[in-house]
């Protein structure tokens, strides 16, 4: 699927971008993989982790969509995982965040319909589905851009999809690396005791982009079938002797995140792995749209009523299977 391609990830130094990096290379021989970010120095650093031929890395930031056009002079593939992904950042920071999140994606879209890219894949976020924050609503305005920038394909060979999925184990700036670090002080905060969040290890999240790489008709929003975990649960995996201190929700957050809300189930359908929120098409009827993407996707349409919460999960992670995914996928010496 990705042999002799032509690849470029935005943002690719972040945790996703390693990942995908790792994985590609391990599992297909692709003609270049271009990471494209703002960080000379973790360019630096995935430079001599990754010493393969194919590799290439690009100084530049999505908010510049002369320097992405360059990049992508003879690009076949496109992720795109650059984005402000911080909640609280983005509440502090709005305008920069817009300029990334939303300018930065309509710059990504232009360039690939420019350069001739053929498949976009753009990651998003649980926090997408009815957004309550800054980051989200964000996400959301770049999903849209995304499934409308299907239409404006043209006779070109493109197509673009989008990814959502909720909290990746172990990714900068996420709470296990955070509740690992305070471990040994005696507490641990606890924003709300109540609190849950989808779970998708990075492994899980690379395997999707490569599912809707292979499987996207186009305009699709891919979402995976994944557990959810309690933040209290969490706590007592990492430090169960410690005290869990309740220290409030911070802005912008949930208690519950979404994934597909009970308006986009209308238009979801489901498979044996995934969910697929189909997209509205002005020049079919929602029923024959509806039909082709189900056959496209060997799907059903989801129950009416549907919602995809992290609180009305049917899977849950335990503690122990908080514990053994942390030794997996965070930190192999781990133990309580």
């Amino acid at each position: 699927m990705l042999d002799n391609k032509t690849i470029l990830i935005t943002g690719g130094t972040g945790s996703f971008g390693q990942a995908f990096v790792a994985t590609t290379l391990s599992r297909y021989a692709p003609k270049k993989l271009i990471v494209y970010s703002r960080d000379e120095l973790k360019q630096l650093e995935m430079q001599q982790a990754f010493p393969h031929p194919a590799m290439r890395f690009f100084i530049g930031d999505v908010r510049d969509k002369e320097r992405l056009e360059r990049a992508l002079e003879g690009v076949d593939i496109v992720i795109h995982a650059a984005a402000l992904k911080q909640v609280p950042t983005a509440e502090y920071n709005p305008f920069e965040c817009i300029k990334t999140n939303v300018l930065g994606a309509q710059n990504v879209i232009d360039a690939c319909l420019t350069a001739g890219v053929h498949r976009v894949i753009a990651l998003s976020t649980d926090k997408a589905a009815a957004p309550i924050n800054l980051y989200g609503a964000t996400k959301l305005c770049s999903d849209k851009m995304f499934i409308a920038a299907h239409n404006m394909a043209g006779a070109r060979d493109i197509r673009f999809s989008v990814v959502r999925y909720g909290n990746v184990l172990g990714s900068r700036g996420s709470v296990i690396p955070y509740f690992l670090s305070k471990r040994h002080e005696g507490s641990l905060p606890i924003t709300h005791p109540a609190m849950t969040r989808f779970s998708i290890s990075l492994a899980q999240g690379v395997e999707l982009v490569l599912h809707a790489l292979q499987s996207a008709r186009g305009g699709e929003i891919f979402v995976p079938k994944i557990p959810s975990y309690r933040i209290t649960d969490l706590a007592r995996a990492i430090a169960p002797q410690a005290e869990q201190r309740i220290i409030g929700i911070r802005p912008g957050e949930k208690i519950h995140e979404e994934m597909i809300t009970e308006t986009d189930a209308i238009s979801t359908i489901e498979t044996d792995r995934h969910y697929v929120i189909v997209p509205n098409r002005a020049f079919r009827s929602f029923e024959q749209n509806l039909e082709i993407y189900q056959q496209a996707h060997q799907g059903r349409p989801v129950p009416e009523g549907f919602r995809y919460s992290s609180g009305d999960n049917t899977q849950w992670l335990s503690v122990e299977d908080i514990r053994r995914l942390i030794r997996e996928e965070v930190d192999p010496g781990f133990s309580v």
